[in-house]
């Protein structure tokens, strides 16, 4: 792997952590969703658009990595609760919201808990590696 010079390293991460009992296709669609949340509140991540040598566009993504992880529940809560102790921005998914149907129905399943009482399957943030890194410890990356 070569190094850019011209392309500095990233000082900050984006990361998902997810529940490491869920169901394959739960942990894609809990990691769609956050990394979705995530992108909305920080646009400035996004780069340019792709094109192939043909010329053809091809929509904008994160341009910086994200880092998957997985974690228990216990961990996502611990996690969720030095986050919210720092006052550090995060996306959160929780067991409800597989139930639900749409984002209104989503909103209302997290508004109805007390968040020490969230079922988290999962959690989303962007900030300094070390900030991130402090909040998800206990985690893994995913396997």
């Amino acid at each position: 792997m070569t190094t850019d010079p011209l392309v500095p390293p990233f000082t900050d991460k984006v990361a998902v952590a997810v529940r490491h009992d869920l169901a394959t296709w739960q942990r894609l669609n809990v990691t769609a969703f956050l990394i979705s949340a995530v992108t909305a509140a920080h646009p400035e991540l996004v780069g340019a658009d792709y094109q192939d040598a043909d010329g053809q566009r091809y929509l904008r993504m994160l341009g910086i990595p994200v880092l998957v992880f997985e974690a228990s529940g216990q961990t996502l809560a611990a996690a969720r609760s030095r986050a919210v102790g720092r006052e550090f921005p995060l996306a959160v998914y929780t067991r409800d919201m597989f139930a639900t149907g749409h984002d209104a129905d989503n909103r209302a399943a997290v508004h109805a808990v007390a968040g020490a009482d969230l079922e988290l399957v999962g959690i989303g943030l962007h900030g300094a590696r070390n900030a991130v890194d402090k909040i998800l410890k206990g985690a893994h990356l995913h396997r």
